[in-house]
């Protein structure tokens, strides 16, 4: 084990960024002692801790750093690479940008200081394209188990949300169904938001198996879910097949040949407060209540930020425009008005830790099926 000073010094980060990175869920230490609050690391959190270190330097958002580490130990490096790309991507098109305003500037000087020059030239853009992600042979095993058919229906609404639509990630364009014991879990996230949800399933008694089931496959089998009954799920290779138990109905298609980043790291996440809210009331209120515009792109998202703050009395309120309270946390409005609908509760739980860690939303019904939304950064 590594005390927290040993891992600052080993990976170059200092001590309060490691702080900084435990309590927004990024890099937490393996041990925390319970009376001194002392963070200890294991030995791989160091090159983890280098790793981090090292994406910040390249600018780097936090939302995909956490999937790149997430991503780092597993076969599949797709992910990993597609988010190294899009991001170098995004510097270079913000490089060229800025070359373009340096030019216009600098043009702007010229003609100030020189009245006989009568026009500006504007450079042109200049695109960058990324290959696509090749994908790789591979089988899943074979499975055959029953579910429950309004339990997979309420799951699937539950995530599809957080799916992306980034054609840059691929891995992102599906849900993934993991499969052990008893239980299908589904997950889908775009960086920004993930989403869990859980349905009863009995049959599989093999090892755990994880399926990247197609957002459009996924759509279909939820069309299929139409009644009470339960329902089939069959995994031959790469195939999977959903169908009634009469078999008059399936919906069937091909598993995406990705590896999904490892969803269990991504919410374990230090406990934050948890408020509980009333999602009528809650939602008008951010529908009608101030917003921060987004004038700029934060973290590779645009739109109307809601600022939450927890009040005396243990409320969710909104904060205005000209709020600097630093605990307050902003979330992209949209993003939170879909979260609260997939959670499909009047009531729902808002779990708030540190304001630059993921939000929480919960059902209090039940814990296996939650959402988490990455803030926006409020300074500036």
């Amino acid at each position: 084990m590594r005390s927290i000073g040993e891992t600052a010094r080993e990976s170059g980060l200092s001590v309060s960024a490691l702080r900084f990175y435990d309590g927004a869920g990024v890099l937490v230490p393996v041990v925390v002692d319970p009376a001194s609050g002392y963070r200890w690391y294991g030995p791989e959190q160091v090159e983890e801790a280098r790793l981090l270190a090292r994406l910040r330097r390249a600018g780097m958002p936090v939302a995909d750093i956490r999937l790149v580490l997430a991503g780092w130990a597993g076969a599949d490096t797709d992910l990993v690479r597609g988010l190294l790309r899009a991001h170098l991507l995004r510097l270079e098109r913000g490089l060229s940008d800025t070359r373009g305003e340096f030019s216009a500037i600098r043009a702007l000087l010229e003609r100030r200081e020189n009245p006989m020059i009568s026009s500006i030239g504007t450079p042109n853009d200049t695109s960058h394209g990324a290959s696509a992600s090749t994908p790789r042979p591979g089988a899943a095993p074979t499975a055959r188990l029953t579910v429950s058919g309004p339990e997979l229906a309420a799951a699937l609404d539950a995530v599809r949300f957080a799916v992306a639509a980034d054609p840059e990630l691929p891995v992102l364009g599906g849900i993934l169904f993991d499969i052990e014991g008893g239980a299908l879990r589904v997950v889908a996230t775009d960086r920004y938001r993930l989403a869990v949800a859980r349905a009863g399933a009995t049959g599989h008694t093999g090892p755990r198996l994880q399926l990247l089931v197609p957002a459009p496959l996924a759509d279909a089998m939820r069309a299929l879910l139409s009644d009470d009954a339960p329902v089939l799920l069959t995994v031959d290779g790469d195939r999977v097949v959903l169908e009634t138990e009469t078999a008059d109905r399936q919906a069937a298609g091909r598993c995406l040949d990705h590896e999904f980043p490892d969803y269990r790291r991504l919410v374990s996440l230090p406990a934050g407060r948890r408020v509980p809210v009333d999602v009528p009331a809650f939602r008008d209120a951010l529908e009608t209540g101030p917003v921060r515009p987004a004038e700029r792109e934060q973290d590779g998202v645009t739109g109307d930020v809601s600022v939450l703050k927890v009040t005396d009395g243990g409320a969710v309120s909104l904060g205005d425009d000209d709020d600097d309270d630093p605990a307050a946390v902003g979330l992209n409005r949209a993003f939170l008005l879909d979260a609260l609908a997939a959670g499909a509760r009047d009531r729902l739980i808002l779990e708030l830790g540190a304001p630059k860690a993921p939000v929480v939303i919960r059902r209090p019904d039940d814990e296996e099926s939650f959402s988490l939304l990455m803030p926006v950064r409020l300074d500036g």
